[in-house]
């Protein structure tokens, strides 16, 4: 499953535009220094970053045969045309990529850049007293049904998505809503767009652009573009939707002035990522994005069709004919033959289905070998969300704890590294290597520092023994009722005489023995409520019933008071460093694990006899005032999961070696994101967001500080960390407020540095893009940070035909 983006039901947002973000396929006050924020991005890193490069075959348009049908895997049929509502999805975005105008389109870096197909130019003409922006329309730009492309188009799509009229259901209104008014220019090709305030991201505006017949009128924008588009403007048309057989059909617009369409036609089939390794196998797919697991059976396929050999040899070496040596296949011949009848109709049975199971495995591998794989990193990030709404996370030097204990390079190559692919982690949450407002921010929380997560813990209260120690005051009788209480037990005790004592040594010995489990065992362990409690090392309390996975609900709705200010970070730091017990401590203590052989002698046990072993302090599970430090890990169970899960228990190690326990929770997909990430059931999660060529726009809301709401809920926009600042707020505005495009890339970078310092989201790696393709598809395949041009898509000319059209 790709655990990316947003879900699309309400999430208590204060606008419509924060329940969506416009690039969806796929989160507190810091105690921090201010001249740290100031000063940690400078420059222009973003220019010198380099983003990861594309895998697309790229070939000139004369190399590509004209003709053919491309058959391209998607998760499933669109709900929607309308990628403005709050259900469009990956595959309502790449029709719209197909069939309508993109004014601006992402280039290889990530980066905007005018599409001369639609506009000759446009610019900022005006800043004062206001914002003017002129577009120059393409004088042969038309649309479908033969109309000019023009103002009324692009007036009918700011009142629809403005947000002042709320019969149009639509899921953001970013942009639109600081537009005053648009008009015609000097002709029919020129658009002025005026703004009430100054946007610095008007180039996201506009993209795609309806016709009017769609956003006119509230009927046609909320149900009249859910299933089909009355007029289109693009390189391709909408053809067909087929709901029954999953397909939806795109075929070369006639009507297109710019360069033509190389394919005749482009049909999307909907696959879920489960299937398509079959889909591939059975060659019905000439372009799907799959796993890693598939991407390794076509790489293997490729191997054997270069060693020279075929599908059933490589049935024999390494598929269901691998197990089969010389003698069972005797002995499976003799038996099959014998004069034992009936167990010779069962052993032939057994033959035929395994010769079967070789000639399915053979011709798979022999229709594998005809694709390749390749690969790329997506425009997006997976991320550790910390939910500081409530709880131990509440507290930022605890989850500024949990970042430091987490070595987000080893968890990028552990992902990335296998695939081959730089395995360099996120610098930035608002921008990817490559961009033009990316630059590394993390220094702004520090990198994996095991020393700091604990001091930073123990300033927070949280120490070793901590959950047996309760508070001052609690648990206290007074009066006769304790002195009452008192007697009856030694009372109780005195009854009991011998039979006590008997009891109380087996006891001993009980004890013993339980400890000496504790010591033997450093597995998980499970508890008879539904979770899976990991490192639980509480003294007395160890549970060794083995259960499901499914943990009890978490109800709280309380919004977390806003932490120290930022001028508290010095003091802050001074303290831990203070509260540290050093290096010396925890060496000396590892130094004693290892003698096991040579204990000190106890005062009960025979000279020479070592002493029992205890894990060093900087290890035990850490408590204050009584209570366990114990966080709910909430990972996703489905199929499609599995790397993400395995990235899990390796946070799950690194957070146990600072003493910080978790209680992994395992959800299905369905239910992962709704169900607990967006209601706030959980403590720790992980999930992707994607990148954005307009951060001071689309990041806004996911980190947007949350608000309490009259109702008494929380107003969290797409912030599921629950972690926000008036000042990252005050950032993002001034960003998306200023003209001046060096500086709203340093605003971007101050608002990311203290993103970084309130510790509620942690970047670990940038998703890896795997797309297997036919080898002779150029133009398409992994495209890192940029996106299709859908008409250079085509099948490369045969080396022998020169120039000669390919016909499929």
């Amino acid at each position: 499953m790709s655990q990316i983006g947003a879900p699309r039901g309400r999430t208590c947002s204060r606008s419509p535009r924060s329940r969506t973000l416009r690039s969806v396929a796929t989160l507190t006050s810091a105690v921090l220094a201010v001249t740290v924020l100031a000063g940690c991005s400078s420059g222009d890193e973003g220019d010198e970053a380099p983003a990861a490069a594309q895998d697309n075959a790229p070939a000139t348009r004369d190399k590509v045969a004209d003709g053919g049908t491309l058959r391209w895997a998607v998760d499933a049929l669109p709900t929607t045309l309308n990628t403005f509502q709050a259900d469009a999805d990956g595959t309502t975005t790449r029709i719209a990529g197909a069939v309508l105008p993109s004014l601006y389109t992402l280039d290889e870096r990530g980066r905007a850049q005018r599409n001369p197909d639609y506009l000759e130019s446009a610019q900022v003409v005006e800043t004062e007293p206001k914002q003017v922006v002129l577009y120059k329309l393409n004088q042969q730009a038309v649309w479908s049904d033969g109309r000019e492309i023009g103002a009324p188009d692009f007036v009918a799509q700011w009142r629809a998505l403005s947000g002042r009229d709320t019969a149009y259901w639509t899921a953001r209104n970013s942009g639109y809503e600081r537009i005053e008014k648009i008009e015609r220019g000097k002709n029919d090709l020129e658009v002025r767009v005026t703004f009430s305030k100054p946007y610095a991201d008007w180039q996201s505006l506009f993209t795609p652009l309806y016709p009017k017949q769609v956003m006119g009128s509230p009927n046609a924008f909320n149900d009249g573009a859910r299933t089909t588009l009355k007029a289109t403007a693009g390189p391709f048309l909408l053809k067909t939707i087929d709901r029954k057989g999953g397909d939806v059909t795109l075929t070369r617009n006639p009507r297109w002035w710019g360069q033509p369409a190389k394919l005749d036609s482009l049909v999307l089939k909907a696959v879920p990522r489960a299937d398509r390794a079959e889909a591939l196998a059975a060659g019905t797919l000439d372009l799907a994005e799959i796993d890693r697991s598939t991407a390794e059976r076509i790489s293997l396929a490729l191997r054997d069709a270069r060693a020279g050999r075929n599908g059933a040899q490589a049935a024999l070496a390494h598929g269901p004919g691998s197990q089969i040596t010389s003698s069972k296949a005797l002995k499976s011949w003799a038996l099959a033959h014998g004069s034992d009848e009936e167990k010779a109709e069962e052993v032939q049975a057994a033959r035929k289905k395994n010769q079967q199971a070789m000639a399915t495995y053979a011709s798979a591998q022999d229709t594998l070998a005809k694709y390749v794989v390749r690969k790329s990193l997506e425009p997006a990030y997976t991320q550790l969300s910390l939910n500081g709404e409530s709880g131990p996370l509440a507290d930022e030097r605890v989850r500024r704890a949990v970042a430091r204990a987490i070595n987000r390079q080893e968890l990028a190559e552990s992902v990335l590294k296998p695939l081959g692919l730089p395995a360099r982690p996120p610098g930035s949450h608002l921008a990817l290597a490559g961009q033009a407002a990316y630059a590394d921010g993390s220094d702004a929380l520090g990198g994996q520092d095991t020393k700091e997560a604990r001091a930073l813990l123990a300033d927070a209260g949280w120490v070793p023994g901590g959950a047996a120690r309760k508070p001052p005051g609690t648990g206290t009788k007074a009066g006769s009722e304790a002195e009452k209480e008192k007697a009856e037990k030694e009372k109780e005790r005195g009854s009991k005489g011998e039979k006590g004592k008997a009891e109380k040594e087996e006891g001993a010995k009980d004890a013993g023995s339980t400890d000496a489990k504790k010591k033997g065992s450093d597995s998980d362990t499970a508890s008879d409520e539904g979770l899976y409690i990991v490192g639980d090392d509480k003294p007395g309390h160890r549970r060794t019933t083995a259960i499901g996975a499914n943990g009890p609900e978490n109800g709280t709705n309380i919004l977390a008071p806003v932490p120290a200010a930022a001028r508290q970070s010095a003091a802050l730091l001074a303290r831990a460093e203070a509260l540290d017990t050093g290096t010396g401590a925890a060496a000396h203590a590892a130094q004693t694990v290892a003698r096991t052989d040579k204990g000190v002698a106890g005062a009960y046990a025979p000279r020479g006899t070592a002493a029992p072993v205890t894990a060093p302090e900087a290890t035990q599970a850490l408590g204050k005032d009584g209570k366990a430090l114990s966080l709910r890990f909430v990972l996703p169970s489905g199929p499609g999961s599995e790397s993400l899960r395995a990235v899990g228990d390796r946070i799950v190690r690194m957070l146990d070696a600072v003493g910080i326990r978790t209680e992994v929770t395992k959800v299905s997909d369905d239910s992962f994101f709704k169900d607990h990430v967006a209601s706030g059931d959980y403590d720790l999660a992980l999930y992707s967001w994607p990148a954005s060529a307009f951060p001071a726009t689309d990041a806004r809301p996911i980190f947007a500080k949350p608000e309490p709401a009259s109702d008494g809920s929380l107003l969290v926009e797409q912030n599921y960390s629950r972690v926000g600042t008036d000042r990252i707020d005050q950032l993002f505005d001034q960003a998306a407020g200023t003209l001046d495009e060096e500086e709203a890339r340093d605003l971007v970078r101050q608002a990311d540095a203290r993103i970084w310092a309130a510790a509620g989201s942690i970047p670990l790696y940038q998703r890896p893009q795997l797309v297997a393709a036919k080898a002779d598809l150029v133009n398409a395949g992994a495209w890192g940070l940029g996106g299709p041009r859908y008409q250079d898509i085509g099948f490369k000319k045969p080396e022998s035909s020169k120039g000669a059209e390919r016909n499929r």
